[in-house]
């Protein structure tokens, strides 16, 4: 049996004496979500040396708690954003094509329930594919009453005219953002998580390094860089504060965090591999009904948090909303108890800088880099569609500054991440070893791939997990490496004795066990 050099080793001992050992790096990146991924298989590819670090796991934050689309942005058309719709249309072509086993076209259906809907919403969405060009997924579409009905089978029928369907596309964000860590790997990146930036180092006025703290030994490291990247998303203001009292310049903050909330409930609700979208709710938000992985997907909302909790918890309102809504158009109304799981993002929108308000809806999706005085680079904002372009503008910037010496781009426009290769499932489907894409041979030659542990998960796809995938806990098996803890949280919770027990047998002494089981209660408690 042969496996292609994608399946790195990830073992811990190894990536952190790689850390330790004395070199100047090309490039130092702060957080492994997707921008921050995005920038260290960028950089690896032009041949620059590339570390990157995060405090937690890889796309623990944003990047795992997106809606699961990979879309231009129906709703930043209707703002008259036609140059990020543009882009971000021709980016989801690249995306799909680059990992494809994580990332598929997928149909959405408007239902209209008034005569002027579907008209005036097919018009633009006419439009969207107009932009789209040659990286259009499929022509829209305008459905008669039965044909709407035939796409979206619960949809509530009484007053039902008919529908638009367009074309999006939908994706498995964490395991893509591990796809990135792996690729970047694979081009000569070193990436560790659980190992956290806790300074800068300046010299002459100038940023040159990190320091960092291993989070499992709680061993200070320092790390040196011509380049300091920092892509903590939500959290990038810390950093910018750190380097403005260094070199004595106030950073005012460029982020407004808004929290987005999702309810997973049973595929039952809308049995179909189209999804829902209600472009106008009662309030204004858009609405989605997503199939994913089994399930559907609920939401979402858009409200403003000044805290940043690395686990947030969803409002009562936004609950209320979101299930409000979906009764509204569909047959069967979701109640609270068929709730599997309930998850929250904080999106890092970039507020303009005389804006002291905090009406999220308002700002812009698009992403912002600065450079400070010091040499310190800082990106937030954007979306996951266009995290490939947001790297690539991250390292223009780089060599405006004369941070890294000029390389020629566009090379990871056509970049096979690991794994890509496709498998004849949707991303709908329930989960399998469909997801690992070409890895799947050598997830079959582990000890236990006849063994199920349970939601498609298997024993062998937990050592997987520990081997090549960065897996340190719990966690980050049944929350990232798996989804399971998204789609059904009380299920997550009955198998995570038995993913630490085999974490254990992996090397890791301490897989945090008692903390899973709190998260997996949170997934399950409803706000009051």
């Amino acid at each position: 049996m042969t496996f292609e050099l994608s399946a790195l080793p990830t073992q811990r001992a190894d990536l952190i004496e790689r850390l330790k050992a004395p070199h100047t790096y090309d490039i130092a990146i702060i957080g492994g979500g997707a921008t921050g991924l995005g920038v260290a298989l960028d950089a690896a590819a032009r041949g620059f040396s590339v570390v990157l670090v995060d405090s937690h796991d890889f796309a623990k934050g944003t990047s795992s708690r997106a809606t699961k689309l990979v879309h231009g942005g129906v709703r930043y058309l209707a703002q008259g954003n036609i140059s990020l719709v543009r882009e971000a249309l021709h980016e989801r072509t690249r995306l799909l094509a680059n990992a494809p086993h994580l990332a598929q076209p997928l149909p959405f259906v408007m239902p209209s329930y008034k005569f002027w809907e579907a008209p005036f919403y097919g018009v633009g969405l006419k439009m969207y594919d107009a932009l789209a060009g040659k990286a259009g997924l499929g022509a829209t579409e305008f459905l008669s009453r039965a044909e709407t009905l035939r796409d979206l089978p619960t949809v509530r029928e009484k007053g039902l005219k008919g529908g638009v369907k367009y074309w999006d596309g939908q994706f498995d964000d964490a395991r893509l953002a591990l796809a990135l860590a792996r690729s970047a790997a694979r081009a000569g990146a070193l990436l560790v998580n659980y190992c956290a930036a806790t300074g800068l180092i300046h010299e002459a006025g100038k940023v040159v390094g990190l320091q960092l703290t291993d989070q499992e030994s709680g061993q200070a490291l320092t790390v040196r860089a011509k380049c300091v990247v920092n892509a903590a998303g939500v959290w990038v203001d810390q950093l910018r504060v750190l380097d403005g009292q260094a070199i004595g310049h106030e950073a005012r903050p460029m982020v407004a965090p808004s929290q987005g909330v999702h309810i997973v409930v049973d595929r039952g609700f809308l049995p179909t591999d189209h999804a829902l979208l209600v472009p106008k709710t009662a309030d204004g938000r858009v609405l989605f009904a997503v199939p994913w992985l089994g399930k559907t997907i609920l939401g979402t909302t858009d409200t403003p948090r000044n805290d940043l909790a690395r686990e947030p918890m969803a409002f009562r309102e936004e609950l209320d909303f979101i299930l409000g809504e979906a009764g509204r158009y569909l047959s069967r109304a979701p109640a609270p108890a068929d709730i599997r799981s309930i998850w929250v993002g904080l999106r890092p929108l970039v507020k303009p800088p005389d804006d002291d308000g905090d009406r999220t809806q308002a700002l812009s999706r698009e992403h912002t880099v600065l450079v400070s005085k010091s040499g310190l680079v800082t990106v937030t904002g954007g979306k996951w569609t266009t995290y490939r372009a947001m790297a690539e503008d991250v390292l223009d910037n780089c060599f405006a500054r004369n941070l890294l010496p000029q390389r020629p781009g566009g090379v990871t426009a056509s970049l096979l991440l690991v794994g890509a290769q496709s498998s004849g499932h949707r991303i709908s489907d329930a989960p399998g070893l469909h997801l690992y894409g070409s890895d799947a041979a050598r997830v079959l030659a582990l000890p236990g791939s006849d063994r199920e542990l349970g939601g498609g998960l298997t024993e062998a796809m937990v050592r997987f997990a520990a081997r090549y995938e960065y897996a340190r806990t719990v966690e980050d098996v049944l929350a990232r490496r798996s989804r399971l803890l998204f789609l059904d949280a009380a299920l997550a919770k009955s198998l995570a004795g038995a993913v630490a027990g085999l974490l254990e047998e992996e090397g890791q002494a301490a897989p945090r066990l008692a903390d899973f089981l709190t998260l997996a209660d949170q997934y399950l408690t409803l706000p009051s």
